[in-house]
């Protein structure tokens, strides 16, 4: 780690990994295409298609140049191996110099490509000319396109690099290095994956995230996923004029209120479980009446005496979903992440606890 050598290569790996994956702290700072071409690109809002055409072949340029970057740093990095002159440099060295310059040199030749005709060769346009009338091209597409995205009334969610987006009439994916887009009419939406991630960066929640596989119609338009929170998927259903399937096996998920539930009866589960006396008969949930009580509220947290929670002398009278139901109500809606580690008065005698006073009958 001393060498100068292996410093450099690490931080510079470093870099490039955030640099074309851009975490939050490198859009704080502004290290991103997006940023650092922002007067060439021009504004989103103002031009969604041509800001993308632009967009997309600039971060292809830009990371094609990452390798070049390392070698133009290693030449200051590790000088002993004469790395600013190719031809007293190891064989290792002058191949990757060589890739180094391939590399750009074709992405250069590409972007060449994909701007004649004004963009009409880009992947992009493409895709819209598939769907651009008989008299008509795909600028107009992209025309309507930009005019939809300016409305407030999008759907919109997803990380930078995988963004998606629902107009009135068109369902995008915007990615690194291309923009899917097909039309409402012509797709059919199925809901493939639900994955149950235990949690969320920004809660203390558990988050599940969907997997809906958008197909056109049109066997020209490629396919593509999307893939959103869970507790979007209502949004997301009001904005689309096709309906969404789900594979068998699918749950989801998609209130907040559904989610803590699942938790709260996990951590319950883990806690002390309450003995009820073989004189005691359990009567039915006085919440939903379609189940038997399964909870007591009893003090486990701390001591009898200690800390702001209450030991509660009710008999055993709630079920564990009607008490979860309970707890998540009194929440402030806003402060997911303050759901767990809070207190809420007994419903029936106000004493105050916390998830780790229900306990389970048995």
């Amino acid at each position: 780690m001393d060498s100068p050598e292996m410093t450099f290569t690490l931080a510079y790996l470093v870099f490039a990994v955030c640099f074309v994956f851009t975490p939050n702290e490198f859009h704080s700072a502004g290290l991103t295409v997006q940023n650092l071409l922002s007067g060439w690109l021009g504004s989103e809002d103002a031009a969604f298609v041509p800001y993308h055409l632009r967009r997309t072949a600039a971060t292809l340029l830009c990371h094609s140049l990452l390798p070049l970057g390392y070698y133009m740093g290693m030449c200051f990095a590790a000088s002993e191996k004469h790395l600013y002159s190719p031809t007293q440099a190891p064989e290792a060295w002058r191949l990757f110099f060589l890739l180094a310059l391939i590399l750009p040199s074709v992405a250069c030749a590409l972007v060449y490509y994909w701007s004649q005709d004004r963009w009409a060769r880009h992947p992009l346009a493409r895709t819209l000319a598939l769907y651009a009338l008989p008299q008509s091209t795909w600028q107009a597409v992209a025309s309507s396109i930009n005019t939809e995205f300016r409305r407030i009334d999008k759907f919109a969610t997803g990380a930078p690099g995988a963004r998606v987006v629902v107009t009135d009439t068109w369902v995008m994916k915007v990615t690194t290095y291309r923009v899917h887009v097909a039309q409402q009419q012509d797709v059919h939406l199925t809901v493939t994956e639900s994955r149950q991630h235990e949690l969320s960066p920004d809660s203390n929640l558990p988050v599940q995230l969907l997997t809906i596989r958008v197909a056109s119609a049109s066997h020209a338009v490629k396919p593509f996923d999307i893939r959103l929170n869970s507790t979007e998927y209502g949004e997301l259903c009001e904005k689309l004029r096709a309906p969404i399937r789900s594979a068998a096996n699918v749950v989801i998920r998609q209130s907040l209120s559904d989610l803590f539930l699942e938790t709260f009866a996990s951590l319950v589960e883990v806690n002390p479980a309450y003995s009820v006396p073989s004189s005691q008969e359990l009567e039915a949930c006085i919440g939903c009446m379609q189940t038997r009580a399964s909870v007591k509220l009893v003090k486990t947290c701390q001591e009898p005496a200690v800390g702001e929670c209450q030991q509660c002398y009710c008999r055993p009278m709630w079920c564990l979903t009607c008490m979860g139901k309970w707890f998540a109500s009194r929440q402030d809606p806003q402060r997911p992440d303050t759901w767990l580690s809070s207190r809420v008065p007994c419903p029936t005698c106000r004493a105050r606890f916390c998830i780790l006073d229900v306990c389970t009958v048995r």
